[in-house]
């Protein structure tokens, strides 16, 4: 495995201010929709995209006398996330009440945990680019229940609410301020994506709300992070703002940009940044005030009286440990010693789960490096070229891209004319092998036929043949001449030998 916590962090993102420079301090709460089939305490359906309030059960709209009912699933998929992410596990973790007043919230308050969560203390290492990355603490993962949605957008005159997501089981996935630019906790975000999607526990769709983030941006001086680091003094940080449901990494990485220069002007400007949750608006590229930040107090936090504490055994969470899939880092260290691939190559391969379980069937029995450079250049460069398809849709499978893989490896097909088998397979189907046969692709092997075209043209061409004798490099002519009277179908090796001999080179 390769060891990322060897390599160098990157340095923190320093903004020139009027008075000197500034350093960001990051820290994120991420929101992912656990993928289970029914709610939290419930077993509404969690569909997505269903009619509005049609997956709505009596304790979601808080009728009442209606109980919660804890979903084992939901707790397994909790666990199976801190496991991932090399975390502590919680046997002993409690439900609390967060009381709130929203209309998309029906009971009131919010069920999460915030004295007892059920994971603890874990780490993602994300990779900033070679030899290059960062180790970001995570402080705890409590399991809670989603609200619903209002809508403001259909009547000029009334809200509309939506209680389908009310109950949806969230996993709130906090880290320590250890972040240090926009750009590291944008890659944070997809890291964890990443890693939620190979476990199976959040499909990490963004664009559906199933993986949103709080954003918590302070600023302070060179040095300050340093001492915090030392005391645990939150004070060295700054006063932090949080900027709300950021569910775009692009979007993510201009409200940090523009929040934190907007910190730098108020004190700069001799003011005091207000401790508050702010949201981004896209159309304008700022952050704006929501409401003044809520402390837990604010919230009047009690244990829920409807739940017992939740206590789990060690053999339960020990085969769920079992269960676990190989993660993305310890997948690309492999293909990295397995195949001989670069690095680079291996990071793009195993940065979707489905990419790398594509690769590794077109790979089984061919060579590793050739397979990654036609499933990550032809195939991937292909399925974006067709409206940016993901590999999912691709319409050539990869027993069809590991035919022709074999086709060139056993001398069958040149490269050239594997290209156009290619474009073949890709639109219109079939086996690869039975193709080339049929329309005549097969490569010519034959020294024969080879050496006879190669003749004919150096018969036809002798004021050329005397410029190459001269010049070695124009034999290169005479191999594309070669190329193209065979149709392409030459063996290219044998062209540039027989080429190189009748011009005595």
């Amino acid at each position: 495995m390769l060891d990322h916590l060897a390599y160098d962090a990157p340095k923190p993102k320093t903004i020139a201010g009027a008075t000197g420079d500034w350093e960001l301090v990051i820290g994120l709460e991420v929101h992912a929709q656990v993928s289970s089939k029914a709610k939290l305490f419930s077993g509404a359906s969690t569909e997505f995209g269903a009619e509005p309030n049609s997956n709505v059960a009596f304790v979601d709209s808080a009728m009442p006398g209606m109980l919660p009912v804890i979903n084992e699933g939901c707790v397994a998929l909790a666990v199976k996330t801190g496991l991932g992410l090399k975390a502590e596990i919680n046997l002993f973790s409690a439900f609390d009440r967060k009381n709130y007043f929203y209309p998309d919230l029906p009971q009131g308050y919010q069920i999460s945990q915030l004295y007892h969560p059920i994971v603890g203390e874990g780490e993602v290492i994300v990779d900033m680019g070679p030899g290059v990355a960062r180790k970001v603490r995570i402080e705890r993962i409590h399991l809670e229940q989603d609200a619903g949605k209002s809508i403001h957008d259909m009547d000029p005159h009334m809200s509309f609410v939506d209680l389908n997501r009310t109950g949806v089981a969230l996993m709130e996935i906090v880290s320590r301020p250890d972040i240090r630019g926009p750009e590291e906790a944008a890659a944070y975000v997809g890291k964890l994506r990443q890693i939620l999607r190979y476990l199976g526990t959040c499909d990490g769709n963004m664009q559906n709300g199933n993986l949103r983030a709080d954003v918590n941006v302070s600023v302070c001086r060179p040095g300050d992070y340093e001492k915090y680091q030392e005391t645990q003094d939150f004070s060295h940080l700054g006063t932090r703002c949080e900027i709300k449901n950021m569910n775009s990494m692009r979007f993510i990485q201009q409200a940090i940009d523009f929040e934190a220069k907007r910190q730098i002007a108020i004190l700069e400007d001799g003011g005091e940044v207000d401790q508050e949750t702010r949201l981004f608006d896209v159309a304008k590229g700022e952050t704006r005030t929501m409401r003044s930040k809520e402390e837990a107090h604010d919230y009047r936090y009690f244990p829920c009286p409807d739940l017992l504490p939740l206590e789990i055994e060690q053999a339960w969470v020990d085969d769920i440990a079992s269960t676990l899939p190989e993660l993305p880092d310890e997948k690309k260290a492999r293909f990295v010693n397995d195949f001989g691939l670069s690095e680079y190559d291996a990071g793009v391969l195993t940065a979707e789960v489905e990419n790398a379980d594509y690769f590794e069937k077109v790979a089984e029995g061919n060579d590793g490096k050739l397979a990654a450079n036609w499933v990550i250049n032809e195939l991937f460069g292909r399925l974006k070229k067709d409206d940016d398809k993901g590999i999912e849709d691709s319409p050539v499978n990869p027993d069809q891209l590991a035919g022709i893989i074999k086709l060139i490896t056993k001398g069958d097909i040149s490269g050239k004319i594997a290209k156009e088998l290619f474009e073949i397979v890709y639109t219109e189907g079939g086996d690869p092998a039975e193709i080339v046969e049929k329309r005549g692709m097969k490569q010519v092997t034959d020294t024969g036929a080879i050496e006879a075209a190669v003749d004919q043209i150096i018969a036809d061409n002798p004021a050329q043949v005397e410029k190459a004798k001269v010049n070695p490099k124009l034999a290169g002519w005479f191999v594309g001449q070669v190329m193209k009277a065979t149709g392409g179908k030459a063996n290219p090796k044998a062209v540039n030998e027989i080429v190189s001999a009748k011009l005595g080179l």
